[in-house]
């Protein structure tokens, strides 16, 4: 309850410090996409040892992207991805041999983002935050043998999802042909994808993912 409130503070700082900033004479609107390759991973209370975000497989995200800015400084985006989450874990057998399991979620997620930018009219820096809302709709996982049925290895119980995103990174922006831009992101679910009850054996089961993604924007002129 507590890192929820902390969240919901910063949120709401960030938006009063872009408030105060002064309004651009036209508004800046840019559509456009975005992909990239991404590392995931989950943390599981009790913990499950052997995973490991650095030996995760890199997957595939993408999706489509709308910015607005009205003020100087800061811009609202809102995003629809595709993200493959998931996490990859040691087996150990019964006969001393090991097998690597890999699990893959895939989610439809919509961030929305306060884009903070700083930097010349053509060169740009950026730090993007805000939450973000997920739902899964495809669970992939390598076939186990009977033997094996840790609570992990269950279909998920939670495919709804919502959470936090963050990202840092820069654009160049041309005079006719848009925006191209890098970003590095990191994303921390605070829904669970397991039950969480007493009762239940995880206390704790949240994804986080680290990105990094390609983007082109278009901006729409405002006459």
């Amino acid at each position: 309850m507590m890192r929820r409130s902390y969240i919901v503070l910063l949120l709401l700082l960030v938006s009063l410090m872009s408030m105060a900033q002064p309004r651009l004479r036209t508004p800046e609107i840019y559509v456009g996409a975005h992909a990239g390759v991404m590392a995931s991973t989950m943390l599981f209370r009790p913990n499950v040892a052997k995973i490991d975000i650095m030996q995760s497989p890199l997957t595939m995200n993408g999706g489509l992207v709308f910015r607005y800015a009205a003020h100087k400084v800061c811009a609202i985006q809102v995003e629809a991805n595709y993200m493959q989450r998931g996490w990859r874990e040691q087996i150990a057998l019964g006969t001393g041999s090991s097998m690597d399991y890999t699990r893959q979620l895939d989610y439809i997620e919509i961030p929305l983002l306060m884009h903070l930018y700083f930097g010349k009219q053509r060169f740009r820096g950026f730090i993007n935050l805000g939450p973000q809302i997920g739902y899964c709709i495809r669970d992939i996982a390598t076939q186990l043998p009977s033997t094996i049925t840790s609570p992990q290895y269950q279909p998920i119980e939670k495919p709804f999802d919502w959470g936090l995103a963050g990202g840092l990174g820069c654009y160049y922006r041309t005079k006719k042909i848009g925006l191209f831009q890098l970003e590095a992101r990191f994303n921390f679910s605070m829904g669970t994808t397991y039950n969480d009850r007493k009762v239940d054996y995880f206390s704790q089961s949240n994804a986080m993912n680290l990105s990094l993604n390609l983007a082109y924007l278009w901006e729409i002129k405002i006459k």
